[in-house]
């Protein structure tokens, strides 16, 4: 399977849902006045949560807004209603399969990474953007893009090089011990920020400075390395 998928994948939820309207009861949309059961700080954080999540993985968060979603566990944006749709949650929970497979295939990781920093900022983006208030649209993608896209390729770019040390260092042979810690996080928080959104968002808040960290000092030491 070429890593190609993981964006055709993506932008095929679009495409597949733009003339579907989801109306069945149960399913959570943002009226304009307010967000129902979750505050909008809240739903800020969720998003960002699972902006970092995506950062792991791209449509391991996205399967879980959209499961979310039509459970009414959380409030989604009426522009936004396709990501609770029946052909996004078929689309995104092939893709996630595909994914997180795809990461144990050696060789396969490392370029399936140049494919996956784009498509987790767009995740980030897209997944923020679902569960800000009602806000003008310049200022709502903007936030989304600068939180949202910004927690995902930050912990994107981290993984990336993580995964090029363990390559350098194993020849790939512990790259599956990093693919299954990515994805657990990945998982666990796309599970948790329902449960405990404030934790979570302290939790990711220290994990974006770590990530950050570690890119800062690889920087850093790219000059002397040259």
């Amino acid at each position: 399977m070429g890593p190609g998928f993981i964006v055709d994948g993506f932008f095929l939820v679009k495409s597949a849902s733009a003339s579907f309207k989801y109306k069945q009861q149960g399913t959570a949309t943002m009226e304009p006045q307010a967000l129902e059961g979750m505050g909008h700080l809240t739903a800020v954080i969720a998003g960002l949560g699972l902006s970092a999540a995506a950062g792991f993985r791209v449509f391991v968060p996205l399967l879980a807004l959209s499961i979310a979603g039509r459970m009414g566990a959380i409030p989604v944006a009426d522009d936004f209603a396709w990501i609770v749709s029946l052909p996004a949650l078929i689309v995104f929970g092939t893709a996630t399969v595909a994914e997180v497979a795809s990461y144990y295939l050696p060789w396969v990781d490392n370029l399936l990474d140049a494919v996956a920093s784009p498509a987790a900022v767009v995740s980030g983006t897209v997944i923020t953007a679902s569960l800000l208030p009602e806000m003008p649209d310049v200022l709502q993608w903007g936030m989304a893009a600068v939180l949202g896209g910004g927690s995902a390729g930050v912990v994107q770019a981290s993984t990336v090089l993580t995964r090029g040390a363990s390559t350098a260092t194993s020849g790939g042979i512990a790259n599956p011990v990093v693919a299954t810690v990515e994805t657990g996080g990945s998982i666990l928080t796309s599970m948790l920020v329902f449960v405990i959104p404030v934790v979570v968002g302290i939790l990711v808040f220290i994990l974006l400075c770590y990530c950050l960290r570690t890119i800062l000092s690889w920087l850093c030491k790219r000059p002397a390395r040259a």
